[in-house]
C-alpha cells in the first residue's frame, strides 16, 4: 500500500512535463494496466488449484527471493543464493504433498544447513549477515507464501489435523474462496490506502519507515477492505454458495479488519527492508508496481493470518462442548 500524501501534491504547473501530478497519473495508469493483466489469470489459477497453482506459487517465490537477495547484496552481504532459492522452492512443494507443519520442520533443517554451508566459505567477515539474510529470505518469502498452497487445499489440511469427519463439512474448493477472499481484501485495502491517502493523507503512519503512508490511508484500507469482503461474500453466495457457506457476513467483516491490518503491517515490513537497503522498489518487473515482492508483501502476512485464523476457529469449535 503506497497511498500518496500531501507531499506529492503538485507545486508546478499542471502542464509542466515534470509535473508530479502527471507522474502520479502515469504511475496509476501503469498500476491499473498491470492489475488488469495479472488478476484474471491469477483468479483462474486459484480456481483451478492443483499443480497449476503450485507452479504459479513457485514462480512468484523464485522472483520474490531473487529480489530479496538483491536487496541483501545491496547492503554488502553475500547470501547463499543457491541454497536459499532451492529451499524456498522446496517449501511450497512440501506444503503441497504434505502440510505446512512438515514445511516448518524442513525450515528448521534449512537453518542448520545454512550455518553449515557458511562454514565452507572463504570469506567469514560477513557470516552473520549472510546466515541471517539467507535464512530470512527463505522464511519471509518461501515459507510465508507457501501458505497459499495450504489455504487453497484447506479441506485436506483440516482432514490431516482434525480428521476426515470434520473435513467432510468443508467443500473441497472452499479454499479457493478463502484465498480469493484474502487476496481481494488486501488488493481492496491497497486501493483504498492509495486513493484515500492521496486525497486526505496528513498524519504520518510510520514516518521513519515509510513517509508516504498515512493514518488516513490506513483507514481507507480498512474501509475498502471491508467493502470488498462483503461484496465478495455476496457474490459467492449468489453464484457459488457452497464455497462461501462456512463464513457468515459477520465473520467476513471481522476477517476483513484483521486481514487489512495484516496487509498494512506486511507492506510496512517490506518498506522497512527497502529503506534499509536504500532502494525504492524491490525490482522493476511489474510496471507501476515495482517488483514481485512489492506486489505480494501484504499477502505474505495476510495469507498465513487467514489460514491460522480458520484453523483456530475449527479448533475452538471442536473444543467447546455443545
Amino acid at each position: 500500500m503506497s497511498g500518496a500524501t500531501q507531499d506529492e501534491i503538485p507545486t508546478s504547473s499542471p502542464d509542466s512535463p515534470e509535473s508530479p501530478a502527471k507522474k502520479v497519473r502515469s504511475n496509476l495508469t501503469l498500476r491499473l494496466i498491470t492489475a488488469a493483466l495479472l488478476i484474471p489469470p491469477i483468479v483462474l489459477l486459484i480456481l483451478q488449484g492443483g499443480l497449476w497453482m503450485l507452479a504459479a506459487v513457485l514462480v512468484i517465490i523464485m522472483f520474490g527471493v531473487t529480489e530479496f537477495y538483491d536487496m541483501i547484496e545491496a547492503k554488502g552481504a553475500e547470501p547463499l543464493r543457491t541454497l536459499g532459492m532451492t529451499a524456498s522452492a522446496a517449501l511450497p512443494v512440501i506444503a503441497y504433498v504434505g502440510s505446512e507443519y512438515l514445511a516448518t520442520l524442513v525450515l528448521s533443517a534449512v537453518l542448520l544447513g545454512v550455518m553449515v554451508a557458511q562454514l565452507g566459505k572463504a570469506r567469514i567477515a560477513e557470516s552473520l549477515a549472510s546466515i541471517s539474510g539467507t535464512f530470512f529470505g527463505v522464511f519471509y518469502v518461501g515459507w510465508l507464501f507457501s501458505h497459499a498452497i495450504v489455504l487453497r487445499s484447506f479441506d485436506a489440511q483440516v482432514a490431516q489435523r482434525f480428521g476426515p469427519d470434520i473435513a467432510a463439512g468443508i467443500h473441497p474448493d472452499a479454499g479457493a474462496f478463502f484465498l480469493l477472499f484474502t487476496a481481494s481484501v488486501v488488493i481492496g485495502g491497497d486501493a483504498g490506502a492509495y486513493f484515500v491517502g492521496g486525497a486526505y493523507g496528513k498524519h504520518k503512519l510510520a514516518p521513519f519507515v515509510s513517509p508516504n503512508k498515512t493514518v488516513e490511508g490506513a483507514a481507507g484500507a480498512l474501509g475498502a477492505g471491508m467493502i470488498v469482503a462483503l461484496f465478495g461474500k455476496a457474490l459467492f453466495d449468489t453464484f457459488w454458495p457452497e464455497l462461501s457457506d462456512d463464513l457468515s457476513y459477520l465473520a467476513c467483516a471481522v476477517l476483513a479488519v484483521l486481514l487489512s491490518v495484516a496487509g498494512i503491517l506486511g507492506d510496512l515490513v517490506e518498506s522497512l527492508l527497502k529503506r534499509d537497503a536504500q532502494v525504492k522498489d524491490s525490482g522493476g518487473i511489474l510496471p507501476g508496481t515495482g517488483g514481485v515482492l512489492d506486489r505480494i508483501d501484504s499477502n505474505l502476512l495476510a495469507i498465513p493470518v487467514m489460514y491460522y485464523l480458520l484453523l483456530a476457529n475449527i479448533f475452538i469449535s471442536q473444543s467447546v462442548p455443545g
